[in-house]
């Protein structure tokens, strides 16, 4: 039985089926996202949305969707869905589905009357292709099947209006129809396997409504055009695969072309398997570079995320030379920027202040994957360089302090961590000052270095000066840090130290190396525990602080304001997980197993197979935000497989 399976009687529920979604991608930027039943509820949703360097390198919607419709005898069932003006569903196709799963490729399976039909999604990798493979498993009577393509050629965060600038015309090629509505976007090639009929009838259906949109307060509604249909005669066994893609494709090699991109796929047989399945679909590739999309659908290369996300998504999955591909790329824009002060076209917020930190932290993790030995022989270079960068005050953002030898930044005027909401220009959250994590992130970026330089005489009186700077600055960490109710305070800027209990201090007590002794990392752990704690990661800010807002809801300047104030993350798992091994041992495995299943609940929910960029503060922990993010599959992979380790 298929891991991921829901019958008819969920999916015939409108109000049961359209929260669930699912995402495939090229791993060079593309990607196809919708419901299960198909009908799209994003303007981000669509069948082929592709990145057009061209233009703007931005996520473009090409079709939108595809409407299928079963003929027999004269008689026509549409098996679409859309929703129109005012929450009209209309075909209402979904009543025709009986079964979805997931194990190899999502398949929907259709009944109508004694005619099943089966179909497929699948993309290709590294291209921007899509096919559908369409299986008639039964019929009685002779059977045809319509496909009408409603197209969009815009800006996936924008919506299309009717217009009379749309280039009308289309250019037949083999077994199928090509066309282009715009300048600048690239043609659109529909095609199939066997000799389909194309029939004009250019049509613009107007007012599809997507309903996420409109819970979001954003726009959402737009007119799509629908240039005619397709018809294919399809008898009973028999399978036909359609093609939606930027160039054209020779029809006689699609079914080799399915065939051979379904048996590179894992099956999604398990919980590890998706998250694994998951994991890949934020990879990208570019030329030679390698990168990590930070989220679907409007997830773009960010730093941050790249280094957060980068041991979890490649290493945990035994991926190692994804990860050095990766990081290739990153510390290569990262060490221009530390040389030259330039920054990234492709890699953005390169610049932040926390960027080095997290890039160590991740370089780290690879060491404690293969050894040592190796992460000294690839990133000895970069992470002195880091160290020593920053202990000379070269990043513009990041001040040492002479006396202290703690870091401070300027985040009141701009954000500087992860937390980084705005309104108006200015962060919501203005954590300014000497901030927790990115204090422990330094000691323990000081400490790693040591342990990396370690038996290098060439390095032996530069590691030692930050032997010295970690050595330095413990005391004055813990004395500025840790508050007499047992927590850390969040950020402490001049005299005001931020009392909030926020999961910062989970990152601090999680890493390998923390100036905070055993004894004071099991009381920060009490309090994150108690207050902080759900199923679904650590709330970004505990309901006894002021501010609490637990609901990612409401309005744009609404879910700003919430975003870091209550809402769940659940790669902070990864770092709660750690700190809790290293404050019980062994005896803490099975607690930190059971805490996991709370993510293994969502992979049948939301976006399937995957986790959301939030969750709810408060019950029922529902998933919101981007569908599908990098960071927090990452994080629990990596600590499914550090749970793994310790068990074998």
């Amino acid at each position: 039985m298929s891991y991921l399976k829901f019958d008819k009687n969920l999916l015939i529920n409108l109000d049961q089926s359209l929260p669930k979604e699912m995402l495939r991608t090229n791993q060079a930027g593309a990607y196809h996202c919708t419901t299960l039943p198909g009908c799209n509820t994003r303007k981000q949703h669509g069948l082929l949305v592709i990145p057009i360097e061209e233009m703007d390198n931005k996520p473009h919607v090409l079709l939108s969707s595809l409407d299928e419709t079963v003929i027999q005898h004269g008689a026509q069932f549409n098996l679409g869905i859309h929703r129109y003006r005012g929450g009209v569903y209309s075909p209402n196709g979904h009543k025709y589905i009986r079964e979805f799963d997931c194990e190899d490729v999502p398949r929907l399976t259709y009944r109508v009357g004694g005619v099943i039909l089966t179909k497929e999604k699948i993309f290709i990798s590294q291209e921007n292709r899509i096919l559908i493979r369409y299986t008639l498993v039964e019929a009685h009577s002779p059977t045809t099947l319509r496909f009408r393509p409603f197209l969009a050629f815009r800006e996936s965060n924008s919506l299309c209006v009717q217009n009379d600038r749309i280039n009308t015309a289309i250019e037949p090629v083999e077994n199928g129809v090509a066309t282009c509505l715009y300048d600048g976007f690239p043609t659109l090639y529909m095609q199939f396997s066997h000799k389909a009929e194309w029939v004009n009838e250019p049509n613009w259906y107007n007012s599809i409504e997507y309903v996420k949109d409109l819970e979001r307060g954003v726009p959402y509604c737009e007119d799509l055009w629908v240039p005619g249909y397709f018809e294919i005669p399809i008898k009973k066994g028999q399978s036909v695969i359609f093609s939606a893609g930027v160039s054209e494709v020779s029809p006689r090699s699609l079914k080799k072309l399915y065939e051979t991109e379904i048996a590179s796929r894992t099956p999604r047989t398990s919980f590890f398997n998706c998250l694994k399945n998951s994991a890949k679909q934020f990879y990208q590739r570019h030329g030679d570079s390698m990168y990590i999309i930070s989220g679907y659908p409007w997830g773009v290369v960010l730093a941050r995320n790249t280094f957060m996300a980068l041991p979890g998504l490649t290493l945990a999955i035994d991926h190692r030379a994804d990860y050095e591909a990766i990081m290739a790329t990153a510390l290569k824009a990262l060490m221009r920027y530390i040389d030259t002060g330039e920054t990234s076209k492709r890699i953005a917020g390169i610049d932040l202040p926390d960027i080095p930190l997290w890039a160590t932290w991740a370089i780290q993790q690879y060491a404690k994957n293969v050894g040592l030995g190796a992460a000294r022989e690839k990133y000895l270079e970069p992470v002195a360089s880091i160290l020593d960068w920053i202990l000379r005050n070269g990043d513009p953002r990041l001040y040492l302090d002479p006396e202290s030898g703690l870091l401070e930044t300027d985040g009141y005027h701009q954000a500087a961590s992860w937390m980084n909401s705005t309104l108006d220009g200015a962060p919501v959250i203005r954590r300014s000052g000497r901030l927790v994590e990115f204090n422990a992130l330094w000691y323990n970026a000081l400490m790693f270095g040591a342990a990396l330089a370690e038996g290098d005489e060439t390095l032996a009186e530069r590691r030692q000066a930050w032997l010295d700077a970690a050595e330095k600055m413990k005391a004055p960490f813990v004395n500025t840090f840790l508050n007499e109710s047992g927590y850390l305070y969040d950020y402490v800027d001049g005299t005001f130290a931020d009392p909030s209990v926020r999961p910062n201090m989970a990152i601090a007590i999680g890493l390998d190396y923390s100036p905070l002794d055993r004894r004071q990392r099991k009381s920060v752990l009490d309090v994150v525990t108690r207050e902080l704690l759900t199923p679904k990661g650590l709330r970004t800010l505990s309901p006894k602080s002021y501010g609490y807002r637990p609901n990612y809801l409401g309005s744009p300047r609404e879910r700003e304001e919430a975003m870091h104030n209550g809402p769940a993350r659940p790669w902070l798992i990864g770092f709660y997980a750690d700190a809790y091994l290293r404050v019980f041992g062994m005896s803490g495995v099975n607690y930190i197993d059971r805490m996991l299943i709370g993510f293994e609940d969502e992979m049948s929910q939301g976006c399937i197979g995957s986790l959301s960029q939030l969750y709810d503060g408060n019950p029922p922990y529902t998933g919101r935000g981007a569908v599908s993010h990098a960071t927090n599959v990452a994080e629990v992979l990596r600590t499914l497989r550090n749970l793994k380790k310790l068990t074998e």
